[in-house]
Protein backbone atom coordinates (compact mmCIF):
# COMPACT_ATOMS: atom_id res chain seq x y z
CA UNK A 1 0.00 0.00 0.00
CA UNK A 2 2.68 2.50 1.08
CA UNK A 3 4.86 1.53 -1.90
CA UNK A 4 1.96 2.28 -4.26
CA UNK A 5 1.49 5.72 -2.69
CA UNK A 6 5.23 6.43 -3.00
CA UNK A 7 5.06 5.49 -6.69
CA UNK A 8 2.19 7.97 -7.10
CA UNK A 9 4.23 10.69 -5.40
CA UNK A 10 7.14 9.90 -7.75
CA UNK A 11 4.79 10.35 -10.72
CA UNK A 12 3.59 13.74 -9.38
CA UNK A 13 7.22 14.78 -8.86
CA UNK A 14 8.06 13.75 -12.43
CA UNK A 15 5.03 15.64 -13.75
CA UNK A 16 6.30 18.86 -12.13
CA UNK A 17 9.76 18.21 -13.52
CA UNK A 18 8.39 17.67 -17.02
CA UNK A 19 6.21 20.77 -16.64
CA UNK A 20 9.22 23.00 -15.99
CA UNK A 21 9.16 23.14 -12.15
CA UNK A 22 12.53 21.59 -11.37
CA UNK A 23 13.53 23.07 -7.99
CA UNK A 24 12.66 20.35 -5.43
CA UNK A 25 11.77 22.93 -2.78
CA UNK A 26 9.45 24.73 -5.22
CA UNK A 27 7.77 21.41 -6.06
CA UNK A 28 7.29 20.72 -2.35
CA UNK A 29 5.88 24.19 -1.80
CA UNK A 30 3.34 23.86 -4.64
CA UNK A 31 2.25 20.41 -3.43
CA UNK A 32 1.88 21.89 0.08
CA UNK A 33 -0.46 24.59 -1.27
CA UNK A 34 -2.56 22.04 -3.12
CA UNK A 35 -2.75 19.71 -0.11
CA UNK A 36 -3.83 22.67 2.03
CA UNK A 37 -6.57 23.57 -0.49
CA UNK A 38 -7.71 19.94 -0.46
CA UNK A 39 -7.73 19.89 3.35
CA UNK A 40 -9.88 23.05 3.53
CA UNK A 41 -12.53 21.31 1.43
CA UNK A 42 -12.34 18.20 3.66
CA UNK A 43 -12.82 20.32 6.80
CA UNK A 44 -15.75 22.18 5.22
CA UNK A 45 -17.34 18.86 4.20
CA UNK A 46 -16.99 17.55 7.78
CA UNK A 47 -18.77 20.63 9.09
CA UNK A 48 -21.53 20.21 6.50
CA UNK A 49 -22.06 16.56 7.47
CA UNK A 50 -22.09 17.45 11.17
CA UNK A 51 -24.63 20.22 10.55
CA UNK A 52 -26.82 17.89 8.47
CA UNK A 53 -26.69 15.11 11.06
CA UNK A 54 -27.47 17.35 14.05
CA UNK A 55 -29.89 19.55 12.18
CA UNK A 56 -28.07 22.67 13.34
CA UNK A 57 -26.38 25.56 11.47
CA UNK A 58 -22.70 25.11 10.53
CA UNK A 59 -20.43 26.23 13.36
CA UNK A 60 -17.42 26.88 11.17
CA UNK A 61 -17.94 27.77 7.52
CA UNK A 62 -14.62 27.88 5.66
CA UNK A 63 -16.06 28.77 2.27
CA UNK A 64 -18.61 31.58 2.64
CA UNK A 65 -21.95 31.57 0.89
CA UNK A 66 -22.35 33.65 -2.23
CA UNK A 67 -19.60 35.01 -4.50
CA UNK A 68 -16.08 36.37 -4.08
CA UNK A 69 -14.94 39.87 -5.09
CA UNK A 70 -14.44 38.69 -8.69
CA UNK A 71 -18.00 37.39 -8.88
CA UNK A 72 -17.11 33.68 -8.67
CA UNK A 73 -19.22 31.34 -6.56
CA UNK A 74 -17.28 30.36 -3.43
CA UNK A 75 -18.54 26.85 -4.02
CA UNK A 76 -16.34 26.70 -7.15
CA UNK A 77 -13.25 27.27 -4.98
CA UNK A 78 -13.65 23.89 -3.30
CA UNK A 79 -11.36 21.05 -4.36
CA UNK A 80 -14.27 18.66 -4.84
CA UNK A 81 -15.79 21.11 -7.34
CA UNK A 82 -12.90 22.50 -9.38
CA UNK A 83 -11.18 19.11 -9.76
CA UNK A 84 -13.87 18.29 -12.33
CA UNK A 85 -13.33 21.47 -14.40
CA UNK A 86 -11.51 21.32 -17.72
CA UNK A 87 -7.81 22.37 -17.38
CA UNK A 88 -8.02 26.01 -18.51
CA UNK A 89 -11.09 26.68 -16.38
CA UNK A 90 -9.40 24.95 -13.42
CA UNK A 91 -6.29 27.11 -13.87
CA UNK A 92 -8.42 30.28 -13.89
CA UNK A 93 -10.29 29.27 -10.74
CA UNK A 94 -7.20 28.16 -8.80
CA UNK A 95 -4.91 31.01 -9.84
CA UNK A 96 -7.35 33.93 -9.79
CA UNK A 97 -9.79 32.87 -7.07
CA UNK A 98 -8.49 30.05 -4.81
CA UNK A 99 -5.06 31.55 -4.12
CA UNK A 100 -6.40 35.05 -3.32
CA UNK A 101 -8.85 33.29 -0.98
CA UNK A 102 -5.92 31.45 0.66
CA UNK A 103 -4.10 34.72 1.20
CA UNK A 104 -7.17 36.22 2.87
CA UNK A 105 -7.29 33.28 5.30
CA UNK A 106 -4.03 34.48 6.79
CA UNK A 107 -5.94 37.29 8.48
CA UNK A 108 -7.90 34.80 10.58
CA UNK A 109 -4.80 33.97 12.62
CA UNK A 110 -4.53 30.18 12.46
CA UNK A 111 -0.92 29.03 12.19
CA UNK A 112 -1.18 27.59 8.69
CA UNK A 113 -3.49 30.37 7.55
CA UNK A 114 -0.84 32.93 8.46
CA UNK A 115 1.78 31.14 6.36
CA UNK A 116 -0.49 31.31 3.31
CA UNK A 117 -0.47 35.11 3.22
CA UNK A 118 1.97 35.21 0.30
CA UNK A 119 0.82 31.98 -1.38
CA UNK A 120 1.17 31.98 -5.16
CA UNK A 121 0.67 29.37 -7.85
CA UNK A 122 4.20 28.86 -9.13
CA UNK A 123 3.49 27.77 -12.70
CA UNK A 124 1.15 28.67 -15.57
CA UNK A 125 0.71 25.29 -17.27
CA UNK A 126 -2.99 24.37 -17.10
CA UNK A 127 -2.31 20.80 -18.19
CA UNK A 128 0.22 20.34 -15.39
CA UNK A 129 -2.22 21.67 -12.77
CA UNK A 130 -4.99 19.34 -13.95
CA UNK A 131 -2.62 16.38 -13.98
CA UNK A 132 -1.30 17.08 -10.46
CA UNK A 133 -4.80 17.67 -9.03
CA UNK A 134 -5.97 14.38 -10.53
CA UNK A 135 -2.95 12.51 -9.11
CA UNK A 136 -3.24 14.04 -5.63
CA UNK A 137 -6.95 13.28 -5.60
CA UNK A 138 -6.24 9.58 -6.17
CA UNK A 139 -3.92 9.27 -3.16
CA UNK A 140 -5.95 7.87 -0.24
CA UNK A 141 -5.21 10.33 2.56
CA UNK A 142 -8.16 9.71 4.84
CA UNK A 143 -6.18 8.58 7.89
CA UNK A 144 -3.47 10.52 9.73
CA UNK A 145 -0.77 7.86 9.37
CA UNK A 146 -1.05 7.82 5.58
CA UNK A 147 -1.00 11.64 5.40
CA UNK A 148 2.10 11.71 7.55
CA UNK A 149 3.84 9.00 5.53
CA UNK A 150 3.06 10.83 2.28
CA UNK A 151 4.54 14.07 3.55
CA UNK A 152 7.58 12.39 5.09
CA UNK A 153 8.29 10.69 1.77
CA UNK A 154 8.12 14.04 -0.05
CA UNK A 155 10.46 15.63 2.51
CA UNK A 156 12.89 12.80 1.91
CA UNK A 157 12.73 13.56 -1.80
CA UNK A 158 13.87 17.14 -1.09
CA UNK A 159 16.83 15.79 0.86
CA UNK A 160 17.76 13.11 -1.68
CA UNK A 161 17.63 15.71 -4.47
CA UNK A 162 20.73 17.24 -2.91
CA UNK A 163 19.12 20.58 -2.18
CA UNK A 164 18.03 21.91 1.19
CA UNK A 165 19.26 18.76 2.89
CA UNK A 166 20.23 20.94 5.85
CA UNK A 167 16.55 20.96 6.80
CA UNK A 168 16.53 17.22 7.34
CA UNK A 169 17.94 15.61 10.45
CA UNK A 170 17.88 11.82 9.89
CA UNK A 171 14.61 10.53 11.27
CA UNK A 172 16.18 7.74 13.33
CA UNK A 173 18.39 10.30 15.13
CA UNK A 174 15.31 12.47 15.81
CA UNK A 175 13.51 9.38 17.12
CA UNK A 176 16.42 8.59 19.45
CA UNK A 177 16.41 12.12 20.89
CA UNK A 178 12.65 12.04 21.46
CA UNK A 179 12.86 8.63 23.16
CA UNK A 180 15.69 9.89 25.38
CA UNK A 181 13.66 12.90 26.57
CA UNK A 182 10.28 11.11 26.89
CA UNK A 183 7.92 14.04 26.16
CA UNK A 184 4.89 14.36 28.46
CA UNK A 185 1.36 15.55 27.57
CA UNK A 186 1.87 18.58 29.83
CA UNK A 187 5.15 19.64 28.19
CA UNK A 188 5.59 22.77 26.11
CA UNK A 189 8.04 21.79 23.37
CA UNK A 190 10.09 24.16 21.24
CA UNK A 191 12.44 23.85 18.26
CA UNK A 192 13.98 27.30 17.61
CA UNK A 193 15.31 26.16 14.20
CA UNK A 194 12.33 24.06 13.17
CA UNK A 195 12.76 23.67 9.38
CA UNK A 196 10.31 20.95 8.33
CA UNK A 197 9.32 20.36 12.02
CA UNK A 198 10.75 16.84 12.17
CA UNK A 199 11.42 17.01 15.92
CA UNK A 200 7.94 18.34 16.71
CA UNK A 201 6.26 15.74 14.50
CA UNK A 202 8.18 12.89 16.15
CA UNK A 203 7.35 14.23 19.62
CA UNK A 204 3.68 14.28 18.63
CA UNK A 205 3.83 10.70 17.36
CA UNK A 206 5.56 9.62 20.59
CA UNK A 207 2.76 11.15 22.67
CA UNK A 208 0.05 9.52 20.55
CA UNK A 209 1.71 6.15 21.01
CA UNK A 210 2.66 6.40 24.70
CA UNK A 211 -0.15 8.60 26.05
CA UNK A 212 -3.27 7.94 23.97
CA UNK A 213 -5.44 8.79 26.98
CA UNK A 214 -4.54 12.49 26.61
CA UNK A 215 -7.16 12.78 23.84
CA UNK A 216 -9.90 11.82 26.32
CA UNK A 217 -9.01 14.78 28.54
CA UNK A 218 -10.40 18.01 27.10
CA UNK A 219 -7.66 20.21 28.65
CA UNK A 220 -4.78 17.99 27.50
CA UNK A 221 -6.31 17.51 24.05
CA UNK A 222 -6.64 21.28 23.58
CA UNK A 223 -3.05 21.74 24.81
CA UNK A 224 -1.84 19.10 22.33
CA UNK A 225 -3.44 20.84 19.36
CA UNK A 226 -2.82 24.47 20.31
CA UNK A 227 -0.18 24.89 23.03
CA UNK A 228 2.26 22.00 23.09
CA UNK A 229 4.27 22.52 19.88
CA UNK A 230 6.29 25.65 19.04
CA UNK A 231 8.69 26.09 16.14
CA UNK A 232 10.60 29.10 14.79
CA UNK A 233 12.26 29.64 11.42
CA UNK A 234 13.11 32.60 9.22
CA UNK A 235 12.50 30.84 5.89
CA UNK A 236 8.85 31.39 4.86
CA UNK A 237 8.85 28.36 2.54
CA UNK A 238 10.03 26.07 5.32
CA UNK A 239 7.45 27.56 7.68
CA UNK A 240 4.69 26.55 5.26
CA UNK A 241 6.18 23.10 4.72
CA UNK A 242 6.77 22.56 8.43
CA UNK A 243 3.28 23.69 9.39
CA UNK A 244 1.69 21.43 6.81
CA UNK A 245 3.84 18.56 8.09
CA UNK A 246 2.37 19.13 11.57
CA UNK A 247 -1.19 19.49 10.28
CA UNK A 248 -1.00 16.29 8.22
CA UNK A 249 0.36 14.49 11.31
CA UNK A 250 -2.79 15.49 13.17
CA UNK A 251 -1.82 18.65 15.09
CA UNK A 252 -4.60 21.12 14.34
CA UNK A 253 -3.03 24.47 15.18
CA UNK A 254 0.68 24.31 16.08
CA UNK A 255 2.55 27.54 16.79
CA UNK A 256 5.02 27.64 13.90
CA UNK A 257 6.12 31.25 13.52
CA UNK A 258 8.56 33.47 11.68
CA UNK A 259 11.51 34.39 13.87
CA UNK A 260 15.22 34.94 13.46
CA UNK A 261 15.97 33.16 16.72
CA UNK A 262 19.44 34.64 17.23
CA UNK A 263 18.63 38.20 16.21
CA UNK A 264 15.43 38.92 18.15
CA UNK A 265 15.10 39.54 21.88
CA UNK A 266 13.44 36.72 23.82
CA UNK A 267 11.77 38.58 26.68
CA UNK A 268 8.27 37.46 25.73
CA UNK A 269 8.98 33.72 25.92
CA UNK A 270 12.10 33.47 28.07
CA UNK A 271 11.59 30.52 30.38
CA UNK A 272 8.47 29.44 28.51
CA UNK A 273 9.38 25.90 27.41
CA UNK A 274 9.84 22.65 29.30
CA UNK A 275 11.55 20.74 26.47
CA UNK A 276 13.78 21.80 23.59
CA UNK A 277 14.62 19.44 20.74
CA UNK A 278 16.80 20.92 18.02
CA UNK A 279 19.51 20.57 15.43
CA UNK A 280 20.31 24.22 14.75
CA UNK A 281 22.43 25.42 11.82
CA UNK A 282 25.98 25.64 13.09
CA UNK A 283 28.01 26.94 10.22
CA UNK A 284 29.08 30.54 10.33
CA UNK A 285 29.00 33.51 12.64
CA UNK A 286 26.95 36.66 13.17
CA UNK A 287 27.87 40.29 13.77
CA UNK A 288 27.54 41.43 17.36
CA UNK A 289 25.19 44.17 16.17
CA UNK A 290 22.75 41.69 14.63
CA UNK A 291 22.72 39.34 17.62
CA UNK A 292 20.09 39.56 20.35
CA UNK A 293 21.48 41.50 23.33
CA UNK A 294 20.07 39.04 25.88
CA UNK A 295 22.17 36.28 24.29
CA UNK A 296 25.30 38.45 24.16
CA UNK A 297 24.96 38.96 27.93
CA UNK A 298 25.11 35.20 28.42
CA UNK A 299 28.03 34.50 26.07
CA UNK A 300 30.14 37.01 24.15
CA UNK A 301 30.61 35.34 20.78
CA UNK A 302 29.74 35.52 17.10
CA UNK A 303 29.57 31.74 16.60
CA UNK A 304 26.07 30.50 15.87
CA UNK A 305 26.52 27.12 17.59
CA UNK A 306 27.36 28.83 20.91
CA UNK A 307 24.62 31.43 20.52
CA UNK A 308 22.06 28.69 19.98
CA UNK A 309 23.13 26.95 23.20
CA UNK A 310 22.72 30.24 25.05
CA UNK A 311 19.32 30.61 23.38
CA UNK A 312 18.21 27.16 24.58
CA UNK A 313 19.10 28.06 28.16
CA UNK A 314 17.25 31.36 27.76
CA UNK A 315 14.07 29.74 26.45
CA UNK A 316 13.91 26.83 28.91
CA UNK A 317 11.99 27.15 32.14
CA UNK A 318 13.70 26.03 35.35
CA UNK A 319 13.60 22.24 35.35
CA UNK A 320 13.24 22.21 31.57
CA UNK A 321 15.34 19.75 29.62
CA UNK A 322 17.02 19.74 26.24
CA UNK A 323 18.39 17.30 23.67
CA UNK A 324 20.28 19.21 20.99
CA UNK A 325 22.85 18.41 18.33
CA UNK A 326 26.13 20.36 18.41
CA UNK A 327 29.32 20.17 16.34
CA UNK A 328 32.30 18.59 18.08
CA UNK A 329 34.03 21.97 18.29
CA UNK A 330 31.56 23.01 20.99
CA UNK A 331 32.87 20.18 23.17
CA UNK A 332 36.56 21.09 23.09
CA UNK A 333 36.89 24.58 21.54
CA UNK A 334 39.56 26.60 23.33
CA UNK A 335 38.14 30.12 23.03
CA UNK A 336 36.91 31.89 26.16
CA UNK A 337 33.31 31.74 24.90
CA UNK A 338 33.55 27.96 24.39
CA UNK A 339 34.96 27.39 27.87
CA UNK A 340 32.54 29.79 29.55
CA UNK A 341 29.52 28.11 27.99
CA UNK A 342 30.68 24.60 28.91
CA UNK A 343 31.42 25.76 32.45
CA UNK A 344 27.94 27.30 32.62
CA UNK A 345 26.33 23.99 31.58
CA UNK A 346 28.32 22.00 34.14
CA UNK A 347 28.39 24.41 37.10
CA UNK A 348 25.17 26.43 36.82
CA UNK A 349 22.91 23.76 35.34
CA UNK A 350 22.80 19.97 35.10
CA UNK A 351 24.67 18.47 32.17
CA UNK A 352 23.27 14.96 31.81
CA UNK A 353 25.01 13.40 28.81
CA UNK A 354 27.30 13.76 25.82
CA UNK A 355 26.42 11.25 23.10
CA UNK A 356 29.06 11.27 20.37
CA UNK A 357 27.67 10.52 16.88
CA UNK A 358 29.67 9.03 13.99
CA UNK A 359 30.91 11.62 11.50
CA UNK A 360 28.92 10.11 8.60
CA UNK A 361 25.48 10.61 10.17
CA UNK A 362 24.72 13.73 8.09
CA UNK A 363 26.21 12.54 4.82
CA UNK A 364 25.95 13.20 1.93
CA UNK A 365 25.27 16.82 2.99
CA UNK A 366 27.97 17.19 5.63
CA UNK A 367 30.72 15.06 7.08
CA UNK A 368 31.04 17.13 10.26
CA UNK A 369 31.43 15.28 13.57
CA UNK A 370 28.61 15.98 16.00
CA UNK A 371 27.25 15.02 19.39
CA UNK A 372 23.93 15.11 21.21
CA UNK A 373 24.03 17.23 24.36
CA UNK A 374 21.47 16.39 27.05
CA UNK A 375 21.01 18.95 29.82
CA UNK A 376 18.52 20.30 32.36
CA UNK A 377 18.19 23.98 33.21
CA UNK A 378 18.41 24.45 36.98
CA UNK A 379 20.20 27.76 37.60
CA UNK A 380 21.75 26.23 40.73
CA UNK A 381 23.97 23.48 39.33
CA UNK A 382 23.25 19.80 39.90
CA UNK A 383 25.82 18.13 37.67
CA UNK A 384 27.16 15.13 39.59
CA UNK A 385 28.43 12.86 36.83
CA UNK A 386 28.17 13.21 33.06
CA UNK A 387 27.27 10.14 31.00
CA UNK A 388 29.27 9.63 27.77
CA UNK A 389 28.36 7.23 24.95
CA UNK A 390 30.44 6.61 21.83
CA UNK A 391 28.00 5.79 19.00
CA UNK A 392 29.94 3.95 16.32
CA UNK A 393 27.07 2.74 14.10
CA UNK A 394 23.53 4.00 13.52
CA UNK A 395 22.19 1.20 11.31
CA UNK A 396 23.34 2.71 8.02
CA UNK A 397 26.62 2.87 6.16
CA UNK A 398 28.61 5.99 6.99
CA UNK A 399 29.43 6.86 3.37
CA UNK A 400 27.49 9.12 1.01
CA UNK A 401 25.05 6.32 0.11
CA UNK A 402 23.90 5.73 3.74
CA UNK A 403 22.77 2.20 2.87
CA UNK A 404 20.66 0.36 5.48
CA UNK A 405 22.79 -2.36 7.10
CA UNK A 406 19.93 -4.27 8.76
CA UNK A 407 16.33 -5.20 7.93
CA UNK A 408 13.77 -2.46 8.63
CA UNK A 409 12.48 -4.14 11.80
CA UNK A 410 15.97 -3.88 13.34
CA UNK A 411 16.64 -0.21 12.58
CA UNK A 412 16.11 2.86 14.74
CA UNK A 413 16.21 3.36 18.49
CA UNK A 414 13.21 1.10 19.20
CA UNK A 415 13.45 -1.80 16.74
CA UNK A 416 10.54 -4.24 16.51
CA UNK A 417 12.95 -7.16 16.88
CA UNK A 418 15.72 -7.35 19.52
CA UNK A 419 19.26 -7.15 18.14
CA UNK A 420 21.97 -9.78 18.53
CA UNK A 421 25.47 -8.77 19.65
CA UNK A 422 26.60 -8.89 16.02
CA UNK A 423 23.69 -6.66 14.92
CA UNK A 424 24.49 -4.20 17.73
CA UNK A 425 27.80 -3.60 15.93
CA UNK A 426 25.71 -2.20 13.04
CA UNK A 427 23.11 -0.29 15.11
CA UNK A 428 24.04 1.13 18.52
CA UNK A 429 20.89 3.24 18.98
CA UNK A 430 18.80 0.73 21.00
CA UNK A 431 21.80 0.26 23.29
CA UNK A 432 22.12 4.04 23.75
CA UNK A 433 18.50 4.14 24.89
CA UNK A 434 18.68 1.20 27.30
CA UNK A 435 21.95 2.38 28.87
CA UNK A 436 20.65 5.97 29.20
CA UNK A 437 18.02 4.78 31.66
CA UNK A 438 20.73 3.03 33.69
CA UNK A 439 23.07 6.02 33.82
CA UNK A 440 22.55 6.57 37.56
CA UNK A 441 22.84 2.86 38.44
CA UNK A 442 24.73 0.15 36.51
CA UNK A 443 26.43 2.63 34.15
CA UNK A 444 28.25 4.27 37.09
CA UNK A 445 30.43 1.17 37.40
CA UNK A 446 31.51 0.99 33.74
CA UNK A 447 35.25 1.33 33.10
CA UNK A 448 36.30 4.12 30.74
CA UNK A 449 37.32 1.50 28.22
CA UNK A 450 33.61 0.67 27.70
CA UNK A 451 31.41 2.14 24.97
CA UNK A 452 29.63 4.20 27.63
CA UNK A 453 30.81 5.44 31.01
CA UNK A 454 30.26 8.18 33.58
CA UNK A 455 32.72 10.97 34.44
CA UNK A 456 32.53 12.80 37.80
CA UNK A 457 32.12 16.56 37.68
CA UNK A 458 35.45 17.01 39.48
CA UNK A 459 37.32 15.31 36.60
CA UNK A 460 35.59 17.56 34.05
CA UNK A 461 36.52 20.63 36.07
CA UNK A 462 40.15 19.45 36.26
CA UNK A 463 40.16 19.02 32.46
CA UNK A 464 39.13 22.66 31.98
CA UNK A 465 35.52 21.65 31.19
CA UNK A 466 36.58 19.76 28.07
CA UNK A 467 33.58 17.62 27.05
CA UNK A 468 35.11 15.60 24.21
CA UNK A 469 34.68 11.87 24.78
CA UNK A 470 38.27 11.09 23.81
CA UNK A 471 39.48 13.30 26.68
CA UNK A 472 38.17 10.71 29.15
CA UNK A 473 37.99 7.46 27.20
CA UNK A 474 40.74 4.96 27.97
CA UNK A 475 41.99 2.66 25.23
CA UNK A 476 43.09 -0.84 26.16
CA UNK A 477 46.35 -1.75 24.43
CA UNK A 478 47.23 -5.41 24.04
CA UNK A 479 50.88 -6.15 24.64
CA UNK A 480 52.49 -7.83 21.66
CA UNK A 481 55.83 -9.66 21.88
CA UNK A 482 58.21 -9.66 18.90
CA UNK A 483 61.38 -11.70 18.30
CA UNK A 484 64.70 -9.82 18.73
CA UNK A 485 65.88 -8.06 15.52
CA UNK A 486 68.99 -10.28 15.31
CA UNK A 487 66.84 -13.40 15.27
CA UNK A 488 64.51 -11.96 12.57
CA UNK A 489 67.54 -11.04 10.37
CA UNK A 490 69.00 -14.56 10.80
CA UNK A 491 65.69 -16.11 9.75
CA UNK A 492 65.53 -13.84 6.70
CA UNK A 493 69.06 -14.88 5.67
CA UNK A 494 68.17 -18.56 6.02
CA UNK A 495 65.04 -17.97 3.94
CA UNK A 496 67.09 -16.18 1.28
CA UNK A 497 69.55 -19.14 1.05
CA UNK A 498 66.64 -21.57 0.65
CA UNK A 499 65.13 -19.46 -2.13
CA UNK A 500 68.50 -19.26 -3.96
CA UNK A 501 68.97 -23.02 -3.74
CA UNK A 502 65.45 -23.65 -4.96
CA UNK A 503 65.92 -21.36 -7.97
CA UNK A 504 69.23 -23.13 -8.83
CA UNK A 505 67.52 -26.55 -8.75
CA UNK A 506 64.68 -25.29 -10.93
CA UNK A 507 67.18 -23.87 -13.47
CA UNK A 508 69.04 -27.20 -13.61
CA UNK A 509 65.81 -29.08 -14.28
CA UNK A 510 64.92 -26.75 -17.16
CA UNK A 511 68.35 -27.35 -18.82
Amino acid sequence: MLKDIQNQIDQIWNAFWSGGVSNPLAVMEQITYLLFIKRLDELHTLEENKSRTLGTPMERRIFPEGKDTKNREYEDLRWSKFKNFEPREMMTVVDEHVFPFLRSLGEEGSSYGVHMRDARLGFSNAGLLAKVVEMLDKIPMQDRDTKGDVYEYMLNKIASAGQNGQFRTPRHIIQLMVELTQPKPTDTICDPASGSCGFLVEAGEYLRKRNPELFRDETLRKHFHEGLFHGFDFDSTMLRIGTMNMVLHGVENPTITYRDSLAEEHGEDAGAYSLILANPPFAGSLDYESTAKDLQKMVKTKKTELLFLALFLRLLKTGGRAAVIVPDGVLFGSSKAHKDLRKMLVEEHKLDAVIKLPSGVFKPYAGVSTAILMFTKTGVGGTDTVWFYDVQADGRSLDDKRTELLPEDKLGATPQTPLTAEEHEKNNLPDVLSRWFERTTAEQDNPRTAQSFCVPKADIETAGYDLSLNRYKEVQHQETHYDPPAQIIAELKTLEVEITQGLAQLEAMVK
